[in-house]
């Protein structure tokens, strides 16, 4: 079973993230339409499901012995194959990469292996199962209720730490906690759920927000967090440094 679009679905806007995703992601059609427009707008690269994939997860289903949840088929047919998108800090593993550790199927993996994103096994029967990351140190935990939104976060954060982003566009900062009310004022907060950071209690949550033409994650909180930001243009990366006068890393 696969999911196919609307034939005259509208467009999504996805300049302003938080506008995209108010309401959380409502379902894996949604999900589907967002990536495929964020990739497009963000990216410049076009999406479409491939057959190919398909098979190849066929393949995968036969090997191991039990069905691939219906929205990792969905998400691989659309992303498997394209690093550029998803393969820089916490990549995507290849159909051919899928396998099991500690009871979760691997679908994801920070790229010097010290953390890993994974579903149940004993929830695979599910269309649109939870996922939970494995941190060193604090083994597995529940990072989203559904994968769905796994597939929006994934997006999100590969595109914020691409390489080959030119510094006018991408750059961090440790936030000092005097500028961290600047986020609530004129950013929004993406509506996706507090996440936990594999690095540790220190660096989480992990809290998405956005303005058009602007993208920032804040890992952690006080004293400082870390604060992430990714500009559609040059311009855009620049306002977010004029909002948050503190030291830039580029």
């Amino acid at each position: 079973m696969t999911v196919q679009p609307p034939a005259e679905a509208p467009v999504l806007d996805t300049r302003d993230v938080a506008a995209a995703l108010r309401g959380g992601v409502r379902d894996l059609d949604h999900a589907l339409e967002f990536v495929r427009s964020f990739a497009a707008t963000w990216s410049g690269h076009s999406l479409c499901p491939s057959d190919l994939i398909d098979h190849q997860l066929d393949d995968e289903e036969r090997q191991f012995g039990y069905p691939l949840p219906l929205a990792l088929r969905e998400g691989y047919r659309l992303l498997a194959g394209r690093p550029e998108l998803t393969g820089h800090q916490d990549p995507l593993v290849p159909v051919a990469g899928l396998g099991e550790i500690d009871g979760y199927l691997v679908f994801r993996r920070e790229n010097q292996d010290a953390a890993f994103w994974g579903i149940p096994f004993d929830r695979l029967d599910e269309d649109d199962p939870p996922v939970a990351v494995r941190s060193p140190q604090d083994g597995w935990l529940p990072f989203l209720p559904r994968m769905s939104q796994a597939w929006v976060e994934l997006l999100l954060g590969e595109t914020l730490f691409a390489c080959g982003i030119e510094p006018e566009r991408a750059d961090s900062c440790e936030l000092p906690a005097e500028l961290a009310p600047v986020l609530g004022q004129r950013y929004t907060r993406v509506d996706l759920p507090d996440l936990p950071h594999w690095v540790g209690p220190q660096d989480s949550p992990i809290r998405w927000y956005a303005a058009p033409g602007r993208l920032l994650r804040l890992d952690g909180t006080e004293p400082l967090g870390w604060l992430h930001a990714r500009g559609l243009t040059r311009a855009d990366l620049a306002a977010v440094r004029a909002d948050f006068p503190c030291q830039w890393v580029n």
